[in-house]
């Protein structure tokens, strides 16, 4: 898969992004790393998929919920609110990709040494047949 150049900056961006929201929450929820860390993010994810199939994936009624915490989180991170804002964020954050639970666990149940702790913890059997 080739990559154009607004793609390979949008990865470099959003890990950027990443790294500051990891040490905003090492430095104690520290609101101006959090807040450089969302805008990095979001403007670098913006930057793979692109704005309209972006804007597809969080207009959609269902799930708007998730959007409208994300963006609230993100809000309130930014007014200078950060612990409740990161809380809400992540909350919107597991409401927006709550679709995509059940594959990323398939693929980490196939994994060598992943997938049977992953199938202790969620008491999965396999049937014979």
């Amino acid at each position: 898969m080739w990559l154009s150049e607004v793609q390979k900056i949008g990865i470099g961006v959003t890990s950027l992004g990443l790294l500051f929201m990891i040490l905003g929450v090492i430095m104690l929820f520290d609101g101006p790393l959090l807040s450089l860390g969302n805008i990095l993010s979001v403007s670098g994810v913006f930057m793979i998929v692109g704005p309209a199939k972006s804007a597809n994936f969080f207009l959609r009624k269902e799930r708007m919920v998730g959007t409208l915490s994300f963006v609230g989180g993100f809000l309130l991170t930014i007014l200078r609110f950060p612990i409740i804002g990161f809380f809400l964020e992540c909350l919107g954050f597991f409401n927006l990709f709550r679709v995509f639970y059940p594959i990323i666990i398939t693929f980490l149940r196939s994994l060598p040494y992943i997938g049977p702790f992953i199938d202790r913890l969620t008491s999965y059997q396999q049937s014979p047949v």
